[in-house]
């Protein structure tokens, strides 16, 4: 999921290269969400052989590793990072890049690839409620339309489009830690944005995902202690060489190369693509199924999305002295 690599573009802003092609841009940026979707796809296949912490703890760990080699030449660099923020970056890396994964590889146990891909892509709509309370940033009454509007696209995928499920209060546990992953999600979209950290973006986030390998190992331990082991055939190890390969370190080397071409803000705004990925690759290599409300859930929080991210609020002139 390249939702982390987002936070950070967001926080961090980036650099263009004029050279670069655009095409080859968006290209690489679309590729990056393909990748994305196809973790949520990854892990569940994985469900009935690898525990949700141990795969979000060994996807992690092993992403790190890939790209460490990567960010040698800042090792210097990311010492005295670490020896001024280490303790904040680790916290927020735990929250962004583990506890948020591994709720997510959870909740697959009781939800489908299909809702949990369009269900976790209002995270950046509950970053920017939360900014505003939290940062003060701008909430215009498109913002809080856009927000309703996508809060009942989650309702009616929730609830699967029936009005009984909603009465009865029936709701999917796995739909609603989808929910809570979201919700964990934008709280480190907040404090990262909020610590302002300066080191170069891959350096950081390799920080980061370190962060995140070393909040799950207790979970990962406690599932070994639980009997909870692993039971991997082939499809076990692909879904964990995919989760932790293509869809980690690759994908977060592609979004990064995105950036440099695009810039932030397109880059970020192809992020919603990654629903419809999620669902195309879950209907092709699972099989689920993608019913009615999916689509009309999806058009909600679509519409919410063009309403905080393109209607925003015009910023109050400042007096001039």
């Amino acid at each position: 999921m390249a939702a982390g690599f987002w936070s950070i573009a967001q926080a961090h802003g980036s650099k263009r290269v004029s050279a670069s092609s655009e095409t080859v841009g968006y290209a690489t940026g679309l590729l990056t969400w393909v990748l994305a979707g196809g973790v949520f796809v990854a892990a569940k296949s994985a469900v009935d052989e690898m525990p949700s912490w141990t795969l979000c703890f060994w996807r992690l760990l092993i992403a790190t590793m890939v790209l460490l080699p990567l960010v040698r030449h800042h090792f210097p660099d990311m010492a005295a990072f670490l020896r001024a923020h280490g303790l904040k970056a680790l916290v927020i890396g735990a929250l962004g890049l583990g506890i948020t994964q591994g709720m997510m590889f959870t909740a697959m146990e009781t939800t489908s690839a299909v809702n949990a891909g369009i269900i976790f892509s209002t995270a950046p709509i509950i970053t920017l409620v939360m900014a505003h309370f939290f940062l003060d940033e701008s909430l215009g009454p498109w913002q809080v339309v856009g927000s309703v509007v996508a809060f009942f696209g989650i309702v009616v995928i929730a609830v699967q489009g029936s009005l009984a499920v909603l009465l009865g209060l029936d709701l999917g546990s796995g739909d609603l830690i989808v929910v809570a992953a979201a919700v964990v999600f934008s709280s480190y979209c907040i404090l990262l944005k909020r610590a302002k950290f300066t080191l170069e973006r891959l350096p950081l986030l390799v920080i980061l995902l370190a962060g995140g390998a070393l909040s799950t190992l207790p979970f990962f331990l406690y599932e070994l202690w639980n009997g909870e082991h692993s039971n991997l055939g082939w499809n076990g190890y692909l879904a964990l060489a995919y989760a932790a390969i293509p869809g980690g370190a690759l994908m977060y080397l592609l979004y990064n190369w995105s950036i440099d071409i695009l810039g932030a803000s397109r880059a970020q705004g192809l992020l919603y693509s990654q629903m419809i990925f999620t669902a195309i690759l879950a209907w092709l290599i699972l099989g689920e199924a993608i019913e009615w409300y999916h689509f009309v859930g999806a058009g909600l929080i679509i519409v919410g999305v063009i309403c905080v991210t393109f209607l925003k609020p015009k910023q109050a002139p400042q007096p001039v002295h």
